[in-house]
């Protein structure tokens, strides 16, 4: 049986690594895009500028949409640091990818900002070890076409890539679960955190393990 998760950690929360400066996001590729990102430091050709690029703070949410690196065109995992200036300017901007009426008064005005807005939030259930879904939520950022030049070229600090030690974790008997990144609450502005729909309240239903 896996640890519990605690209750009180609230339905729609920011959660990751980071620092004064930095937040760790990560994103899963294929070698060709992988590897010619990790030589540059940044997102280059053949990564498409044109297209919307997801990323995710949450470890284990990105273990499970890349089954552990094992889908194909997600065999490398990568941790890219970003400036917190420039992930706080998108999720700023951002808007649901649904519609949500504890957030938008009305139908009409949740399309209004999505034709308006390059980003795109959406919370998904976070998942443990196993990929299994938990009660609270994950954020994962979708940042549009005309933000990406601002994500790869200006906010990005470093790319690592993580796949030796997924690839470690996936194969183990028993996950050792001190070398997980240590994903504590995000502070968001008042703003930004009514703009996403994050909550502070606990969420409430069956167990997680």
């Amino acid at each position: 049986m896996l640890p519990p998760v605690p209750d009180d950690i609230p339905a729609r929360q920011v959660r990751a690594l980071y620092d004064d400066d930095t937040i760790t996001v990560y994103q899963a590729y294929s070698s060709s895009i992988a590897e010619p990102a990790l030589r540059a430091g940044r997102f280059v050709p053949p990564f498409s500028r044109t297209r919307m690029t997801w990323i995710k703070p949450s470890f284990l949410w990105m273990m499970y949409r890349s089954g552990w690196a094992t889908k194909p065109g997600q065999e490398q995992v990568l941790a890219i640091r970003l400036l917190r200036s420039g992930f706080d300017e998108a999720l700023a901007s951002a808007c649901l990818s649904s519609f949500d009426p504890a957030v938008y008064p009305t139908y009409e005005a949740w399309r209004s900002a999505k034709t308006t807005s390059s980003v795109r939030v959406q919370w998904d259930p976070e998942r443990n070890v196993r990929s299994a879904p938990l009660r609270h939520r994950s954020i994962q950022v979708g940042i549009g076409p005309r933000m990406v030049p601002s994500y790869v070229d200006d906010w990005i600090v470093d790319i690592t890539d993580v796949t030796d030690l997924v690839s470690e974790l996936r194969n183990s008997e028993r996950i050792d679960l001190s070398r997980l990144p240590r994903e504590v609450p995000y502070p968001l502005a008042a703003a930004t955190a009514v703009r996403l729909g994050a909550s502070e309240a606990p969420t409430s239903g069956p167990g997680n393990d």
